[in-house]
């Protein structure tokens, strides 16, 4: 060893200083697993849980994820006093816990009951001030539990330093301490996009996918319906961790059998309509792009991404490819096509989705994808929660026989397998692109360029004689980051991938817990790309049964039967439904009423002059008494961005306002009242 090397002593062992950020990362990379509630190598470092706490000689009990690495530092990790700090502090979070564990969702995969094993707690010693608080159930996508709460803050650091979104925060003092939405709203009231990973960190069940497990089984069991099933890529990587099997194992065909054997009468790829994706959003951009009108297009497939475009960036709504996402295709064509051939109605076809993904089951309730007052899909299942109807069931993955897919729309090209990783999208449209613009699909289809882990990749690429800028994006922190730069020209592309979630849909909240993140990721990429090449066709175009549904039922991509089946709009929604109840309270000062002059803030009116228009309100309450009698306010959407700036007098709302057209309404309005102007 070079004797310049720099180490620390770890339980007598030395141990090489490398480019670990702290004294928790050396420990475990000596082998020992240091319990933590609060640690993860992607966010700040907060300290709150007190269970790495390390012995360093000469310093005391310092907290291992808060203290550097320093060269000559002698460590012990497992006195007696700190093992009994740790079990007291295990003790004191379990004394004002929910300790119904046997009916908790995470029991088994959860860090609390974990590290009390480990650390031999097998008693409380303290009194419980326990009270029980609602349970909150108003989000499609997540249930928030406050009962089994650690405070440990994963969920909102996360929240707030990966997703730049803050839904959730800390509230209150002392033992009133909470994690909540803003203003004491549930979930569903906020600007939360569901992404899911504030569960996806989450040590205990504080926050955990919704469940719709048991009205699965009720479809199941109910002889009137028929049940078909689709299966997204990054599903059939991730599931067998569920069962004990190694990291990234495909196990499409047992997952396949499983759910046969479960009572699902069909079971489909959603790497189908991913095709059907590729080949819509395909052409789409390439229009877009000859024709030189609204780039950079964005990617619609992640449902997490489209709601944050419509909270925060407005003015770029039309930007997003109208394209719908492959789960929600394939409940539109499956309830299209499906009832005539079977000879059932439409209603009695349940779409059952299952995905790695908690956004999707806000997705499926979306308006825009209901037909008739009937959902395209009907329920949205998570990995995590197909592996509980397998273990219900009785049945061991690892041990069935594989079963295959049902035709036609169980047959995929490597293309619709990509959708499962980051980048995976734009590589799929690329290698659409170079068949569509030369007439030859690539022999080498692989755009290794493309692929990486790095939040943000800005790659230039040429096909087909287009020169091609595209950015790929996972994490909704990034993705603000690149909306802000396009906006202030500082970044010009002409693709833009957005995946919420951290690896893209592997690394989506409903996928198995796991404590080695980076290994997890690594490993279910790996699996993706294997089984794109694997497969003897690579580009969305060669699907055979995808160019049959063109031919019998869409006509050609664009057509207007695909736009109607295909296709979707966004539009610009509030952050939080608060806001909307506050722009229709009536405003009393003192008691009296006031009439309310509400001016847009939002991005869009702002960017149209609403600024300009407070101001000058401002002045003239000012300058004409007028100060006990109107309460200008700064407000948000009324949903009317495309006719910015909008502002309302009372209850009507001006579009294209002026100030001038403002100044005459409010003097309208107070005349109406009797007062004088």
């Amino acid at each position: 060893m070079n004797k310049t090397t720099a180490t620390v002593t770890i339980d007598g062992r030395k141990v090489i200083i490398e480019n670990e950020k702290n004294l928790l990362e050396l420990v475990r990379k000596a082998g020992i697993d240091l319990p933590t509630f609060c640690y993860y190598s992607e966010l700040s470092v907060y300290g709150a849980c007190r269970l790495c706490l390390v012995d360093v000689e000469g310093k005391g009990i310092l907290g291992a994820c808060s203290t550097p690495p320093e060269a000559g530092l002698v460590i012990r990790t497992n006195t007696q006093e700190l093992r009994e700090i740790r079990k007291i502090s295990i003790e004191l979070i379990l004394a004002n816990h929910d300790r119904e564990c046997t009916s908790c969702v995470r029991s088994g995969s959860c860090q609390l009951q974990d590290i009390a094993r480990r650390l031999g707690v097998d008693k409380i010693r303290y009194r419980s001030i326990y009270e029980p608080k609602p349970v909150d159930t108003s989000s499609p996508a997540l249930v928030h539990d406050p009962n089994k709460c650690v405070l440990c803050g994963d969920c909102v650091r996360f929240c707030n330093e990966i997703q730049s979104i803050g839904a959730i925060d800390f509230a209150y003092r002392g033992h009133n301490a909470a994690v909540v939405p803003a203003f004491g709203n549930d979930l569903a009231s906020t600007e939360c996009v569901n992404c899911g990973q504030c569960a996806a960190v989450c040590p205990t069940g504080a926050l955990a996918p919704a469940s719709q497990v048991n009205k699965v089984w009720q479809a199941i069991n109910d002889p009137q319906k028929t049940v078909v099933a689709q299966i997204a890529p990054a599903v059939r990587v991730a599931i067998g961790e569920e069962f004990n099997m190694e990291y990234g194992l495909s196990t499409t065909g047992q997952v396949v059998a499983a759910m046969k054997r479960m009572g699902f009468d069909t079971v489909y790829d959603t790497s189908f309509t991913a095709d059907l994706t590729v080949v819509e959003e395909g052409n789409e951009f390439i229009t877009r792009k000859i024709n030189g009108e609204r780039l950079p297009l964005f990617t619609s497939c992640c449902p997490a991404w489209v709601k944050f475009a419509e909270q925060y960036y407005p003015q770029l709504i039309d930007n997003l490819s109208s394209c719908r996402s492959p789960q929600q295709m394939m409940g539109a064509m499956v309830k299209h096509s499906l009832p005539s051939q079977i000879n059932r109605d439409r209603k009695d076809v349940v779409m059952v989705a299952i995905m790695p993904c908690t956004a999707k089951k806000f997705e499926a309730k979306r308006p825009e994808f209901q037909t008739n007052g009937t959902p395209d899909v009907d329920y949205v299942l998570t990995t995590q929660e197909l592996a509980r109807m397998i273990e219900q069931s009785g049945l061991s993955l690892e041990k069935l026989h594989p079963t295959s897919f049902d035709m036609p729309m169980g047959f995929k090209t490597g293309a619709g397998i990509l959708f499962g990783n980051s980048g995976g999208v734009t590589e799929a449209v690329l290698r659409y692109a170079v068949g569509h613009l030369t007439g030859s699909n690539p022999v080498d289809p692989e755009f290794e360029e493309i692929r990486g882990e790095d939040s943000l990749r800005i790659i230039g690429t040429e096909v087909g004689g287009l020169e091609l800028s595209v950015a790929i994006v996972h994490g909704l922190g990034k993705a603000r980051e690149v909306m802000e730069r396009i906006l202030d020209g500082s970044l010009t592309v002409d693709l833009v991938e957005v995946m919420a979630c951290p690896g893209g849909c592997i690394g989506g909240a409903g996928q198995p817990v796991s404590s080695d993140i980076a290994l997890r990721r690594k490993r279910r990429a790996e699996a993706i790309y294997t089984t794109d090449r694997l497969l003897d066709l690579h580009c969305s175009q060669e699907n055979h049964f995808v160019n049959e549904y063109y031919h019998r039922y869409l006509g050609e991509p664009g057509s207007r039967e695909a736009r109607r089946l295909l296709h979707t709009h966004y539009h610009h929604r509030r952050r939080t439904s608060a806001e909307e109840s506050a722009l229709r309270k009536v405003v009393k000062v003192s008691g009296d009423e006031m009439l309310a002059v509400r001016v847009c803030a939002g991005t869009g009116c702002f960017l149209r002059g609403s600024q300009n228009i407070i101001q000058g309100l401002m002045k003239h309450v000012e300058a004409n008494e007028l100060a006990d009698k109107v309460l200008v306010q700064a407000s948000f959407c009324f949903e009317k961005c495309g006719e910015g700036p909008n502002v309302a007098v009372g209850d009507t709302i001006i579009s294209h306002a002026t100030l001038e057209k403002v100044i005459e309404a409010i003097h309208a309005a107070l005349a109406q009242e009797g007062e004088p102007v």
